[in-house]
């Protein structure tokens, strides 16, 4: 599948609210996305979310797996930001793991769609693995650990990442899993 522009090298225009229009459009994305999935949602209804007309959509992004990966960005920098701030601030493993699974939860639809996407479109993967490399850089930086303890690092990422999903999504209520035994562990992972 040929990768997709999204068109990075335009430069941003400011919309009458004064954020410029590609921000806002992944913004609005992010929305739609978290309440509709990504099947769910079209990208003239994202335009009018956004507050533009549905035309101003193609202007910024080629089809909505490009609004998707820019949605998907925006929603990494939120999550970094807010992990970024609790660190600063001193939060211990039990408050960083419950911002986590708190984020999965609010965005468990656009969530699901991403873990589909990322299966069935290389750009997708490709943009979800160089967010996730960004995420053990930050976990190594936060820590202080040395570039021999990516790969446990890699390893704990994902095992976080699928636990807060399964908390989001019921899974652990399915199979009787106490979602404080979750919680534990994945605390135990952020902190081994």
């Amino acid at each position: 599948m040929p990768a997709r522009n999204t068109r990075p090298s335009r430069s941003p225009r400011q919309s009458k609210s004064g954020g410029d229009t590609r921000s806002l459009l992944a913004a609005a994305a992010l929305e739609e996305f978290r309440l509709h999935g990504f099947s769910g949602t079209d990208s003239n209804r994202i335009a009018r979310r956004a507050g533009f007309a549905p035309q101003t959509f193609y202007r910024w992004f080629n089809d909505k797996t490009a609004a998707f990966i820019a949605a998907y960005q925006t929603w990494e920098q939120a999550e970094q930001q807010m992990l970024d701030a609790l660190v600063s601030d001193g939060a211990d493993a039990a408050a960083l793991v419950d911002a986590i699974i708190a984020h999965h939860r609010r965005f468990k639809i656009f969530r699901r769609s991403l873990r589909r996407l990322a299966v069935e479109d290389e750009q997708v993967r490709k943009t979800r693995a160089a967010a996730r490399n960004r995420q053990i850089d930050a976990i190594m930086h936060w820590r202080k650990l040395s570039a021999e303890h990516r790969p446990a690092v890699a390893m704990a990422l994902l095992q976080i990442e699928r636990l807060a999903d399964a908390d989001a999504d019921a899974e652990l209520r399915d199979l009787d899993v106490p979602p404080q035994l979750a919680h534990q562990t994945m605390a135990a992972l952020l902190t081994a």
